[in-house]
This record gives structure tokens, C-alpha cells and sequence, in this order.
């Protein structure tokens, strides 16, 4: 990918424009690691029949990676119509003639209740909180917006689905979000990667967690940073760490 796709501030990740213009002149690319670095994670919550919705597939593969494996009832979803016509052609080209690709804004899910099995996003949440502040307490529109699109999350899965969060966000940031009175689901979380961590978060809906099921809080060290050069690309560091996040 060009340079030129990074921009100068994290707040163009907000403009829904910046996206626009960025796949009309990109064609691929992998926010984190590409699908075959947490396969083992996703497909234990995965049948041939399951009914899955990827939330923000912007120009990712992962839509045909999940097909390859055997999932073929998939629904994409992105607010960029530039990204949705692209992924559209590109699937038709490719053969994946039953992957659904539609237009629509994650915080205003146009799906009826309960209809699918497994809802994946990776790095699309990350979005919203590129203008959080303080990530101990994050502005109030940011949790608006969050929540906004957990509940249509929780919403469209059905009764024993999962849902699965592939992001930087650490554990004592996103369990309170998750864990919110609004929410029926269990939460989990694991971990990929080599020299720096990403968060595999796994919420099935149909039983909260108790504090008591909650495994202890793990903080990563701020010394990961020394190792972000090889493990990192460049963007991710820029659009998804807060400095403050690693001087706690």
C-alpha cells in the first residue's frame, strides 16, 4: 500500500470521505494480521451453516478466507459505498458469487432480530475510538457510538451466537463496555501475535459473565513498544495505539 493512505491525523479515520477516496486507489489491505494468523481462534465458533455478518470489510480478504473454510452464508457491511461496489466487483470476479456485500452504517444495523450466528469486525470498532480522550474515560459520544453498535450487534445475533472482536484494545478498556447491564452475552478474550499482542475478544450471547467467571486483568507492558518496528505496519501503530494507553 502507498504512504499516502496513512493521513496526517487519526481524525480522517472519522470522515467518512477520507474512506471514499482511500479505496477508489486501494485495492487490499489487512488492518492487523490477515485472517490466517487467528483462523484457529474464529473457526471453533464456526459451522457450514452458520449465518455471519463482517462488520467494516473495507478491501479485507477475510469474507473469502471464512468461504474458503467452509462458511459460505456471509454478509458484508461497510459505510463506504467506494468499498462495497470494489468488494462487490472484485467477489463476482473471484468466483464468490453468494457473499453478500451491502452499504450500511454499523451503528444503525438494517437487519431484523436474531439472524445471524457469528458477527466479526477487525479494527472496525478501533475507529471509534480514534477521538476518545482519556481512554480511562472516554468522551461520552464516543460510548454513545459504541454502544450504539454493540446493542444492534447483540441485537441481530441469535440466541447462543458470538460475537468476535479482533482489536488493540486492551482488557481494562473494552470488558466494562462489553460487560454493560445491556448485554446478555459472556465475554472472553485471548490473545495473537508474536512480539505484541492483539485481542481476540469472543462474547456469546445468551448468559452474562460473572465477576467471578472473569479472568484476572492482564496489562501489557509499555516496553512492547520497542518491538513494533517488525511486528507492526506503520498505519496500524498510527491509528489504533493512544500514547496513553502505555504510560499507565
Amino acid at each position: 500500500m502507498e504512504d499516502t493512505a496513512t493521513p496526517s491525523t487519526a481524525l480522517a479515520y472519522l470522515n467518512p470521505s477520507y474512506w471514499d477516496e482511500r479505496f477508489s486507489k486501494e485495492e487490499q489491505y489487512e488492518w492487523f494480521k490477515d485472517y490466517s494468523h487467528f483462523r484457529h481462534l474464529i473457526q471453533p465458533h464456526l459451522t457450514p451453516h452458520s449465518a455471519v455478518l463482517e462488520l467494516g470489510c473495507g478491501n479485507s480478504q477475510m469474507c473469502e478466507q471464512l468461504h474458503k473454510d467452509g462458511t459460505t452464508n456471509i454478509t458484508c457491511i461497510d459505510l463506504s459505498h467506494v468499498a462495497v461496489q470494489n468488494m462487490q466487483k472484485r467477489l463476482l470476479s473471484r468466483g464468490f458469487k453468494d457473499i453478500k456485500v451491502l452499504q450500511a452504517d454499523m451503528l444503525e444495523l438494517p437487519f431484523g432480530d436474531e439472524c445471524f450466528d457469528l458477527v466479526i469486525e477487525k479494527g472496525t470498532m478501533d475507529v471509534l475510538f480514534v477521538d476518545s480522550g482519556d481512554p480511562w474515560n472516554p468522551k461520552p459520544e464516543t460510548i454513545s457510538k459504541v454502544m450504539a453498535t454493540l446493542k444492534g450487534v447483540h441485537r441481530v445475533l441469535k440466541a447462543g451466537g458470538t460475537f468476535i472482536s479482533v482489536t488493540f484494545g486492551q482488557p481494562h478498556f473494552r470488558r466494562p463496555i462489553f460487560n454493560a447491564p445491556d448485554f446478555s452475552w459472556s465475554v472472553e478474550w485471548t490473545t495473537f501475535g508474536e512480539t505484541f499482542h492483539y485481542f481476540v475478544y469472543v462474547l456469546k450471547k445468551g448468559q452474562r459473565s460473572s465477576n467471578n467467571d472473569m479472568p484476572p486483568i492482564k496489562r501489557f507492558e509499555a516496553s512492547s513498544i520497542n518491538l513494533l518496528h517488525e511486528e507492526l505496519e506503520s498505519e496500524d501503530f498510527a491509528f489504533l495505539i493512544d500514547v496513553d494507553e502505555l504510560n499507565y
